[in-house]
Formats: structure tokens, sequence, C-alpha cells
């Protein structure tokens, strides 16, 4: 082309622009528009201007597209008028970059330019400013590109209900409807899909249906978005019932359901414990010709083990390998789970074995799993060595996985093995901190052996670390106080001490269940604890709504008679 005499056609470099963006090049293009003139004495107008700039934002490179319109608009030796296309393509790519406020001064100089805005400008400035919870305004633009004689189409609206929608505003969205119907803009598909799936999340699930009847009688088609939508949330709010009826009518007006509805189902069903209809309703599912993925697979054979069949869920395993998917980590934990509660470890470390023959990326889940289960069943051995093994493949434990081994080696009585993991958990990060049940595995184990005097140093860090005991906690110290001292202590001095002190480092709902445990066992709390609680729970507490009445005792009474000793 370069060395021809003769001048190109603006149209021609139109074309190559648009080869470049197909092919993903846009600095190809952005180099050759700045050689259009000098190299091949094209001049450039706003039509080779849009199409370069069109395919930076379609590659979504939106700060190059910001650069390469600045410069263009700043060059003193290029003459290009933006036009309404050109503002609508920079305007979306300051919205995609977060920056709505400059979108929105795009517009305001678009009067200025000879450039009106139309319903594409208004479009997109109230989806930037939706996805920034900034409604208000959006809707403000819809006033006014009324006013400025631009009328919104349905798009126009359904970005406006998507945003009110998504924020849980259904009596506005409500009221744009009507809105909309009063501009003679009726609603299509994503209209209804969007009302629907705000009523959904909002939990109004029988008005969601009634909006599916009506949009049935609309003559505006239900897809499988619309249904999968509400039979989801129907599943949710335990409804499976509901969300089978409105799958067979989907399927009786020839849509058929898809895997992610039909794992939806399965799932609910299962929660529900309606194992027979959940089997009933694979069966459909297979009759109808749609396939299990491995979603549905997964969660056929969790609720067969939930219901005691691993024998089945053995079968469906190897029907689902035979049929060329591979099991994920999901499926095999939900088998190895089933396993351990079925007292069949040998059962549950071959299928270990199989796992990794098999390729299966394993994760800390499945390791949690399989070290909990080991743990229960005492095998302490075959535990530390997965655990070692985890630790080799880089695998972070998470306070679960260590709680579950600091628990294996207390329960075998080795509580100095417990307490070193425990002291090694304290190095970690915050992922895998000591909670309340691994300080409660550690204090009960030290109980047991009568080493009161470590439980307590191990109390007192554990309120120091800012990890509130629990009624589980009290309990363990009570039994021990019962069990371990002559003549046995009833616990009343050590509860009213740690109320006390949690109400001291201001831990006033910690302090409230302990004086709850007391009043429960009949363990009268001191007049000084009385006093302390009374001053914490009437002190004015934004959102805590416990006051001493919720106590609900006896001692309350006495204590405002003067009558406790």
């Amino acid at each position: 082309m370069k060395r021809e005499s003769r001048v190109f056609l603006e149209r021609s470099f139109i074309t190559v622009f648009k080869a470049y963006g197909k092919a993903r090049l846009p600095e190809k293009a952005i180099d050759l528009f700045y050689r259009m003139v000098d190299e091949f004495q094209c001049k450039r107008t706003v039509k080779s201007f849009n199409s370069v700039l069109n395919l930076i934002i379609q590659a979504g490179l939106y700060n190059r597209a910001v650069e390469f319109y600045s410069s263009i608009m700043s060059a003193k030796d290029v003459s290009i008028t933006p036009n309404v296309l050109s503002f609508n393509l920079i305007i979306k790519s300051f919205c995609k970059l977060g920056l709505v406020d400059r979108a929105v001064e795009i517009l305001r100089e678009m009067p200025a330019k000879n450039s009106a805005p139309d319903v594409f400008t208004y479009c997109t400035l109230m989806d930037g400013l939706c996805k920034q919870d900034r409604i208000g305004e959006a809707i403000c633009l819809l006033d006014e590109m009324q006013t400025e004689g631009c009328f919104p189409s349905s798009v126009t609206f359904n970005v406006l209900l998507n945003g009110l929608c998504k924020k849980g505003d259904l009596a506005r969205a409500s009221n744009l409807v009507d809105n909309m119907f009063l501009k003679g803009c009726l609603p299509n598909e994503v209209t209804y899909n969007t009302l629907i799936h705000g009523l959904c999340l909002k939990g109004k699930l029988d008005k969601a249906v009634q909006l599916l009847n009506r949009m049935v009688d609309s003559n505006c088609v239900p897809n499988d978005v619309t249904y999968g939508t509400i039979i989801n949330g129907l599943i949710k709010a335990g409804r499976a019932a509901d969300g089978i009826r409105v799958l067979n009518f989907m399927e009786e007006r020839g849509f058929p359901a898809n895997q992610h509805i039909y794992s939806s189902v399965l799932n609910g069903l299962f929660k529900e414990e309606k194992y027979e209809e959940a089997r009933r309703m694979w069966k459909e599912m297979l009759g109808r010709g749609c396939k299990p993925n491995e979603v549905v697979y997964g969660v056929f054979m969790d609720g067969l083990c939930q219901e005691g069949r691993s024998n089945e869920a053995e079968e469906i395993l190897q029907e689902m390998t035979s049929n060329g998917i591979k099991p994920n980590a999901f499926i095999y934990s939900s088998l190895l789970r089933n396993f351990f509660r079925t007292r069949s470890s040998e059962k549950a470390l071959l299928m270990w074995k199989d796992m990794e023959n098999k390729g299966c990326a394993v994760n800390e889940f499945c390791y949690s799993v399989m070290l909990q289960g080991l743990c229960q069943e005492g095998k302490l051995e075959e535990a530390t060595i997965l655990w070692n093994d985890m630790l080799g493949r880089g695998f972070m434990p998470d306070t679960v996985s260590y709680s579950t081994l600091i628990h294996g080696h207390c329960n075998l009585g080795d509580v100095k093995k417990g307490l070193e993991l425990f002291n090694e958990m304290l190095y970690r990060d915050s992922l895998c901190q000591p909670d309340v049940i691994t300080y409660n595995i550690l204090l009960d184990a030290l109980c047991k052996e009568g080493s009161m005097a470590r439980a307590i140093n191990l109390l007192n860090n554990m309120m120091d670390r800012g990890c509130d005991p629990d009624l589980g906690t009290c309990n363990i110290f009570l039994k021990a106080l019962r069990e371990k001292f002559d003549p046995p202590q009833d616990g009343r001095e050590f509860l009213d001490e740690l109320v006390l002190r949690l109400f001291k480092r201001e831990r006033t709902l910690g302090a409230s269940k302990i004086l709850e445990l007391m009043l429960q066992k009949h363990l009268q709390p001191k007049p000084l604890t009385w006093e302390k609680a009374v001053q914490h729970l009437c002190k004015p507490r934004k959102g805590l709504k416990l006051k001493v009445a919720d106590l609900n005792c006896q001692g309350a009474d006495s204590f405002a008679a003067g009558g406790i000793s």
C-alpha cells in the first residue's frame, strides 16, 4: 500500500481496523491510524477514529481507550470533531473504569461540542451509576433525558430496575414499572427476569410465581433463567415440592430443565430428607435426556451418603467414571466422610490412594475430612503421616485441621503434643489461629489429667487473645471442680470471677451468657457481680438489645430487693 502513488479511501482503513480488532491487535490499529495521513495521504475523520476507539474498548483496554481519545482531542495537527458515538464510547470506558463522575463531565461537555446525548448515552451512564449504588442519581438522569426530548427504551428501564432490585427496593421498582407502561414501553424478558430475581432475593416467592404467570399471559416467553431463578428461590426456602411443580410447568411448555436446575432440586430434596423423591427425580432427569455433569453427580452421591446408601453412591461413582466424567474433590470428600461415619476407615484409605492414582486434585477440605475421620477412629499414626504429606504439598492447615489433630493427641493422652501443635498455631497467620473449640479441647484435656493451674493459665491466654470462653468452657471447669477437688466445689466463685473479668474487658455478651448459665444451674451470682451486670447492661450501646430482664431470673429481682447475700 505504501509504495503506490494513489490515495486510499478511509473505508479501506476501517476494514483493516476491523481485521486488527478481530485479531486482538489494537496497537497495530492505533499505529496505522497515526500513519494514515503522512504515509497514505488519507484524511482521517470521526469514522476511522470511532472504529479504532471501539476496537480498543472491545479488547477491554479502557485505560488505553481514554489515553487514545485524549491524545486525539488534544492534538493540534488532528481536526476530528467527536460525534455522539465517540462520546458514548468514551463514557463507556470511564464507567468501566469506575470513573462515573468523569463520565458525567463528558455528558455535560456534549452540548458545547454540538452533540446531543442519545438513549445509549443515558443508558451507559445509568448503568455506571447503578453499579456504584447511586440509584437516585440514575433515576434523575431518567427525568433529565425526557426533559431533553430523549425517550427512554425498555433497555433504559431495565438498567434502573436491575439496580433497584439488587438493592432490594421493590417499591420503587414497582413504581418504575408503572412509569414504563405510561411511556409506552412494554416489559420484555429481561424486565420480567429482573423483577422475578428481585422478588426471590427478598423471599417474596409467591409473588415471583404470580409474576411468572403474568409473564406467560402477556405472551412474553420465560426462558431457563426465569424458571431457574424461581426454582432455586423455592428450593432455598425449603419448598422443594413447589420447586418441582415449577419444573414440571417448565417442561410442559417445552423448556427442558438443565443440569443446574436439577442439581438445585436434588439438593433441596435431600436437605428436606425426601430421599425417595430425590431418587425418583434422578430417574426422571435421566429419562428426560438430561445427562448429569460432575455437579449433579456430586449432589446425588452426597445425598445418598447422607441417607446411608454408601453402596449405591459407589455404584453411581463407577457409572460416572465409565461415562468419562472425572470425580472432583467434593465428590470424593462426601464418600470419604461417609466411610468414616460407618467406621470403614480402611475403605477411606483405599479411596484416598485411588484419588491420587487417578490424578484428582485434593484440597484442604479433603485433608480435613481424612484427618477428622482418622483421629475419631484413634488412627493417629496414619493421621500424622497425612498431616506431614499435607504440609509437604504446600497446603496451609486451617484452624479446623489443627483442632482435629490436637483433639486426636489429647484423646490418646498426649496433651504435650497437643500443646506443641497449639503453640505452632500461635506463630501461623491469622487464618489458623486457635478458636474457642481449640481452647476447649486443651482445657478439657488439662482438667482431666488434674493440671488445673495449667488450665487456668491457658484460660488467661485465651482471654488475653480476645477469645471469649463459652458455655462449653464453663462446663469443663465446673466438672473439674466437682471431680478433682476435695471437697468438691460448685464453681460459683470461679464463674463469678469469669463474669467480672469479661465485663471489665467490655465483653458484655459473653459475660451475659455465663450469667444465664449460673442461674440455670442455681448458682446465684454475688451482689458485686449483679452490680457490674446492671452497670454494663444498662449502658447505652449501639445495637445491644440485651437487657437485665432478658436474663429471666429471680436473682435480678432479689438483687433489687437487697436480698442476695
